[in-house]
């Protein structure tokens, strides 16, 4: 309660003399013992994890978090992160490497350490090192260079245990191929699909057997945690009215920020598509290729471009005549986009070969990379200074009510004493939209990580600041069937519609299995089978959506076995299938790959490897956590 009261009031000055206070209390009667290095919190073999080693981790993983949420964090999300037993468990998986890189005769050099750090990405500026940059933001994350020193000897030391660990580690030519055939051959199947909505008007609800199936599935209508919230929302936009800009703060911002102002090349071109499916063999391949090729020679013996676009093209361009409009880099893909960045203005492209099939582009015109003058952008700029400086003052506004806010006060009655408008929300739980504000999920778990009656620090979010108390809450609970009676009998009547559909899937495959010809069978039952396209064991086919087992049974069926033994469930209905095709992988592109997918397999069993025996040794370790408790 005190600590809460201090940091909402950190501003105070009365606040400050308190903290003071306590100080001197602490360091004339227990002297300085409270920081002792010495103090025990955890013992891994024998090793002992001091008080400042654990605070020092702890407060590490704190301010990772801190700066993650910024201005949504909470004390109240110490918890919910298990904070305390995750810097302990750090500290204990640490002290079980160091002492076994010791072992091995492993150890962390101070240049290795130096070479580290100066290769940091964060760390550069105009491609090298910039100390003043490294000073900068170890100053943010509040961290000594010493402490961020030791991390990164921990993080060598640790990858050359799980080199050392790895150093026999192969991988053989024939796991590669099978590894990359696994994930790359396709296959095609053909379904029928069996829809519960078909059968639903030809059941008869017995409503004995439906409490049945509201007890066997009472936890599925658990009602979970709901919580009703007060708050009070400062709009930026509001003090818009108060701002003044003058003329040399605008001009300022224009010369601090001349890349914000870089007009970047565009080119305005227009295309013709030719279309290849993914499924189209190398001879049909070839037809498209060369009606391209034909009707580029039109294009370049001086036909009408935009003509041939609305004759040939494929694209959604067409009835426009091709034409794409004004692009910069990365909007295209990247061959296409290399061809006509690197044309003149009226130049028609060689055919450009991307995923979607084959391109003829012609560019239009071309506006150079240039910075924008500043007449073209000071307005601009003006409502970018005003935002800034009216979110300023919101931002000090929702603070000035904070540090004034008596503790254990109720927001409602606070707001209206300083005329300020307050929301109230219905209930609502963590699966729901915060009422009004909607939110995110740091929101959702900010709100509900505060205790009954707590108010929240100032949060920004969408660009407003909102203070906010948890009015009430509602625990979760398991309901009685009159109160959700409505929910349980519309479920158990899709639930029995669906077994319907399952028994008559299973019926129609049981005769397919039998020797049954598939189209005619079809054409018996009015069904209307579908074919999908290729596709690999890691996607799932458009038409039929996601399905548990679909994607593996389908990879092991064949020209002599085109039934699986089951049908399949969705979303989407009770799926019959029938295997189609198979296409093996593609072995040139293979030979282009095979290294990255190599590595891939090698990196996965390191990591398998080196945790799985990290996890052995903490089994094995004598590890004392009884001192613990005193500090959580």
């Amino acid at each position: 309660m005190l600590l809460s009261l201090m940091r909402k009031h950190a501003k105070s000055w009365l606040i400050k003399v308190l903290i003071g206070i306590i100080a001197l209390v602490f360091i004339f009667y227990f002297g300085y013992s409270f920081t002792d290095e010495s103090a025990k919190v955890a013992e891994v073999n024998g090793e002992v994890i001091s008080l400042l080693e654990y605070e020092n981790a702890y407060r590490e993983l704190l301010s990772g978090l801190q700066q993650e949420y910024q201005d949504m964090w909470s004390d109240s999300l110490i918890e919910a992160f298990d904070l305390k037993n995750r810097a302990l468990e750090s500290l204990i998986e640490e002290k079980i490497i160091s002492r076994e890189a010791e072992k091995t005769g492993l150890d962390v050099t101070e240049k290795e350490i130096r070479d580290r750090i100066v290769e940091f990405p964060a760390f550069q500026y105009n491609e090298g090192f910039d100390s003043n940059r490294y000073r900068a933001l170890l100053a943010n994350y509040r961290m000594s260079a010493e402490d961020f020193e030791q991390s990164i000897a921990q993080e060598l030391l640790q990858e050359k245990l799980m080199q050392f660990l790895t150093t026999f580690l192969v991988v053989s030519d024939q796991e590669v191929l099978d590894y990359y055939t696994y994930l790359n051959e396709k296959v095609k199947i053909s379904f029928v699909r069996f829809s519960a909505e078909d059968f639903k008007d030809s059941i008869n609800v017995d409503y004995s057997l439906m409490e049945d199936y509201f007890e066997q599935h009472r936890e599925g209508y658990r009602i979970p945690e709901n919580i009703r919230i007060d708050y009070i929302v400062i709009h930026p936009e509001d003090f818009r009215d108060q701002v003044e800009i003058n003329e040399w703060e605008i001009r300022a911002y224009y010369e601090d920020n001349p890349s914000m102002f870089k007009q970047e090349k565009e080119v305005r071109a227009r295309h013709i598509l030719f279309r290849v499916p993914s499924d189209t063999t190398e001879d049909g391949k070839e037809k498209i290729k060369e009606k391209a090729l034909s009707v580029l020679e039109k294009a370049r013996s001086g036909q009408d471009f935009s003509e041939l676009a609305r004759e040939y093209s494929e694209a959604p361009t067409k009835e426009q005549g091709g034409d794409l409009g004004y692009f910069s880099g990365g909007q295209m893909v990247e061959s296409f986009e290399k061809a006509a960045f690197n044309m003149e203005k009226g130049q028609i492209s060689d055919l450009v070969e991307t995923t979607y099939g084959y391109h003829i582009i012609k560019v239009e015109d071309i506006k150079e990379e240039r910075v924008k003058d500043f007449e073209e952008v000071r307005d601009q700029i003006l409502d970018i200074l005003i935002g800034n400086e009216s979110e300023d003052l919101a931002h000090e506004r929702a603070l000035s009510l904070i540090d004034r806010m008596p503790y254990e006060m109720d927001l409602a009655e606070y707001a209206a004493e300083n005329d300020v408008p307050v929301m109230s929300t219905e209930y609502f739980s963590q699966e729901d939209l915060i009422p009004y504000i909607r939110g995110d999920e740091k929101l959702k778990k900010l709100v509900f990580s505060l205790q009954n009656k707590e108010i929240s620090e100032v949060v920004e979010f969408n660009d407003d600041f909102y203070i906010i108390q948890v009015m009430d809450r509602k625990s979760s609970y398991l309901p009685e069937m009159d109160e959700v009676a409505d929910q349980v009998e519309a479920d158990y009547k899709d639930y029995l519609a669906t077994m319907e559909a399952k028994s008559a899937a299973e019926r129609y495959l049981a005769r397919l299995r039998q020797g049954k010809d598939w189209d005619e069978l079809a054409e018996e039952m009015d069904m209307r089978p579908e074919t999908t396209d290729f596709f690999t064991r890691l996607d799932f086919p458009e038409n039929t959506g996601v399905m548990q087992g679909l994607n593996e049974a389908a990879f092991n069926l064949s020209e002599n076995n085109r039934y699986p033994e089951a049908v399949f469930e969705g979303e989407e209905g009770i799926f019959v299938i029938r295997w189609e095709d198979k296409r093996g992988i593609d072995k040139e592109k293979y030979q282009e790959e095979e290294q990255r997918y190599a590595d891939s397999i090698i990196s996965s069993k390191r990591q398998n490897l080196y945790y799985s025996w990290l996890e052995r040794l903490k089994d094995r370790a004598d590890i004392d956590r009884s001192r613990f408790a005193r500090y959580k």
